[in-house]
């Protein structure tokens, strides 16, 4: 499988798509997670330039700096919108359940999402919502040719989930010299930091754990596509990262 990245406009949000192997005659499949505010135009142009098959949009959690561009897109393309089941509450209700009142959004959003041109009564919840619920062995989700282990995660918010994909279909090491893959962790882990537990539905002391029972016990050799910032090694933080320690 390949990643491709596309950064938002708003908050930074890394937006992945991760595009399945070669399909012998046929365009390949992919699957787009986190699609945050303002991706739709560059995720839809590097649709067409490669020939790709859309097959879901996923989202490593509810909030809408991840999810806000998943509507158009699951409409553009006839296809869900998967999140876990934890978090779905959050796609109708995208402010309040971030503690922002109706009357409007906090100063920090309101600006970014002002300095694209959009507002607050822009947001539409995705028409087709399927949900997932990975328990203690995790949970394979398969999107056409496009196979992802989803690792709960939460702390940050209910429903954060890891996306794991690697050489051999589930993300663990494919053999000697090969690479472990890829882990797609939203705001769970990042270069040197971790999640904000501080709004509605995070939880420090279940940070904590998932800290110490999930990420502490991802493959090492795992890249870090974090949902903001620069991508990073699991073992990397595992040895430098202070709330890893």
């Amino acid at each position: 499988m390949e990643i491709h990245l596309v950064v938002a406009p708003v908050f930074g949000t890394n937006c992945c798509v991760v595009v399945a192997d070669d399909a012998p005659g046929g365009p390949r499949d992919c699957v787009v997670v986190d699609a945050g505010a303002g991706v739709e135009e560059e995720v839809s142009a590097l649709v067409t330039r490669l020939g790709l098959r859309p097959r879901a949009v996923l989202a490593t959690h509810g909030h809408v700096d991840h999810t806000w561009d998943a509507a158009t897109l699951c409409e553009r393309y006839g296809v869900p919108m998967r999140v876990h089941a934890a978090d779905a509450y959050r796609l109708t209700d995208p402010f309040g359940t971030l503690g922002i009142s109706d009357a409007g959004v906090s100063h920090a959003l309101g600006d970014a999402l002002a300095a694209t041109g959009r507002r607050q009564e822009d947001y539409r919840a995705p028409g087709e919502v399927k949900v997932f619920e990975p328990g203690r062995d995790d949970e394979t989700l398969v999107a056409g040719a496009v196979r992802l282990r989803a690792v709960h995660a939460p702390g940050h918010t209910e429903g954060s989930t890891l996306f794991v994909l690697g050489g051999d279909g589930d993300g663990r090491a494919a053999g000697p010299g090969a690479p472990s893959g890829v882990v797609l962790a939203g705001d769970v882990l990042f270069a040197g930091g971790v999640g904000r537990t501080d709004l509605p539905g995070g939880d420090a002391a279940t940070m904590r754990r998932t800290l110490r029972d999930v990420v502490g016990r991802l493959d090492r050799d795992l890249a870090v596509v974090p949902g903001h910032g620069p991508t990073t090694r699991v073992g990397h933080e595992l040895d430098t990262n202070p709330f890893l320690a």
